[in-house]
């Protein structure tokens, strides 16, 4: 699950008809709505089509496949299933008019498409001041007159009370009840998958049967959910925002008080949210301490002006913390920007900073990106240690400012315990942890097993992972660093074990089709334990790993054994969800082929 720098340009996803011809045209269009489009800045709202008249009841995944069978490779889609059309953005313009020519007119389920060009979307902010300002305009008082009453219920909140609801919602909950509602919330999602499983393997009916008989319409057991052993100053990794803060204060370092796209840009401290740590708070303070000693502005996501943007703190149990400051250098020249850093340096190690206690600092140059490359970008270190470290289930791993680690730390000891448990292992077990990260569950279960073999797209994660596995004495562990999709079909081909067990803990997105398929494939493979952080959005993984044999998915269907959730964020209604699936054992005249 690859830490990814934040991405720096607003992407919206819902337009109207036609494009302005121009950035310059959407600069003046409906009072600078459009301003985001300007420059040669990337955004793929410019390369934007609609799709019409599409099949009914068609899904995300199928239209993805649609368009990828027939070459071409859309940047984002947005789906709007009733209505029967679509949003799809490209990477550039030859992508886009390439998919115009080869859709417009194409049939697809006696539907025959049409495509045109989809104009981007207003700028959230810009559009709701413009509404503002012509209802204030068109009649003085309405606006006022329509917004008193909520005006009214937000002023009876503090700005603290506020910024609980946005960031933990569940803050005001008790923990018993938190942990009964995500247990619910996972319930619904494994009856969910049940259904899936039934409309899409036949052959599961007469065990689908037996198991919703048992499991109160679930395909399998769900375990009491596992709690976190701490429920506030959990988080070992924060990232706030740096802008005017909703007290009017300028250069404030905290949490948004809504998103961007709703119309929102106030900051608010984190100074009395419960989730984040008493160090992290510390640091906070300290560095907008020195922000505001600065001359440079803070960045404006609606003008592209300014500098500060974003603060990361990664902190540890070992008292280690790591602070990661992204700036905008807009056109400062090198030498100011290398002064700033000297600064930053000095105020921490030998300044008012010093009493932050950070043990390594980072400067990150976040500019506007100018194409649609995802890659991280470039940390610049200005002093301390170059990374921090953090103790695991007795264990010792170190950690890179872009390396993914669970972000609360002694319910990841809970989490991987479990999956110890689950993964039945002996001396002759093979592991393959894909997206592992810096290694954490390979490394807690390498003692146990002949060899673990772990996948990770982030470089830096994966060379985290060989420092870790040589720190624990570990010679059965190797990292391959790529995308999963790419190196896990080979890496499990080249097993010869007869004892294979996958881990998976991918991003939100879940896995890519390649690697489900590469899964079904490998017979050899009979367990496969899940751990997804929202079970949700893998649900079509879910879903693949079980669906029947077909032309495209070859190899005997995996069903769910047991399932159990642990809660790793305290005060919000998100939790982790270990699903173990074991390969179906069918006789050969029960696998039938469907097409």
């Amino acid at each position: 699950r690859t830490q990814r720098v934040p991405k720096n340009l607003c992407i919206f996803e819902k337009n109207q008809e036609n494009p302005p011809a121009t950035a310059a045209e959407g600069e003046g269009a409906a009072g600078g709505v459009y301003r985001y489009i300007k420059g040669d800045l990337f955004t793929s709202e410019i390369f934007k089509v609609e799709i019409q008249n599409l099949p009914k009841y068609i899904g995300f995944n199928d239209l993805k496949k649609f368009l990828n069978k027939h070459g071409i490779n859309p940047h984002k889609i947005k789906l709007f299933s009733k209505q029967m059309f679509a949003f799809v953005t490209f990477k550039n313009q030859e992508e886009r008019d390439k998919a115009m020519k080869a859709v417009h007119g194409m049939q697809w389920k006696s539907k025959v498409l049409s495509v045109r060009l989809a104009k981007p979307k207003a700028d959230p902010i810009l559009k709701k001041r413009k509404q503002e300002e012509e209802a204030e305009g068109g009649q003085p008082g309405a606006k006022r007159a329509a917004g008193s009453q909520e005006g009214e219920e937000d002023e009876e909140e503090p700005l603290n009370v506020q910024i609980a609801n946005a960031v933990t919602p569940l803050w005001n909950v008790p923990y018993e009840e938190q942990l009964k509602r995500k247990e619910k919330e996972i319930e619904g999602v494994l009856q969910k998958l049940t259904r899936e499983i039934g409309n899409n393997n036949k052959a599961m009916l007469p065990w689908l049967f037996v198991q919703k008989e048992k499991y109160n319409k679930m395909c399998c057991p769900l375990e009491a959910i596992r709690p976190s052993p701490v429920q506030t100053e959990y988080r070992n990794k924060c990232e706030f925002v740096i802008g005017v803060g909703a007290d009017g204060e300028d250069k404030t370092v905290g949490f948004r008080l809504g998103k961007y796209k709703g119309g929102s840009c106030a900051v608010v401290s984190p100074s009395e949210t419960t989730h984040v740590s008493s160090e992290a708070k510390r640091v906070v303070q300290g560095f907008q301490q020195f922000i505001r000693t600065t001359p440079y502005a803070v960045y404006s996501p609606e003008t592209y002006e300014g500098h500060w943007r974003q603060l990361t703190v990664r902190t540890s149990r070992i008292k280690q913390t790591m602070a990661i400051v992204f700036f905008n250098p807009q056109k400062l020249q090198e030498e100011e920007i290398e002064e700033l850093k000297r600064n930053l340096r000095q105020y921490f190690t030998e300044g008012e900073g010093k009493e932050s206690a950070i043990t390594s600092l980072y400067f990150v140059r976040m500019g506007q990106r100018t194409s649609a490359g995802t890659e991280d970008l470039p940390c610049e270190h200005v002093t301390g240690e170059e990374w921090i470290h953090e103790e695991l289930l007795g264990l010792k791993f170190r950690i890179s400012p872009h390396s993914f680690f669970q972000t609360n730390t002694p319910a990841a000891e809970v989490l991987y315990s479990a999956v110890g448990e689950w993964a039945q292992l002996d001396q002759d077990s093979t592991v393959l942890d894909v997206c592992c990260g810096t290694g954490t569950i390979g490394i807690s279960l390498a003692k146990r097993v002949k060899k673990v073999i772990g996948i990770e797209l982030c470089q830096e994660a994966v060379d985290d992972a060989k420092a870790n596995a040589e720190a624990n004495g570990l010679t059965n562990v190797e990292f391959h660093c790529g995308k999963a999709e790419d190196v896990f079909p080979t890496v499990l081909n080249a097993v010869v074990s007869p004892n294979v067990t996958a881990i998976v803990d991918p991003p939100r997105a879940g896995l890519h089709s390649k690697v489900i398929l590469a899964i079904r494939r490998a017979e050899h493979l009979k367990r496969l334990i899940y751990v997804a952080c929202n079970a949700k959005a893998a649900m079509n993984n879910f879903i693949d790993l079980c669906r029947a044999v077909s032309n495209r998915v070859r190899g005997a269907p995996f069903r769910p054994v047991r399932a159990v959730a642990v809660d790793l964020f305290p005060q919000t209604m998100h939790c982790e969800t270990i699903l173990l699936l074991e390969r179906v054992d069918y006789s050969s005249d029960t696998q039938t082929t469907e097409t």
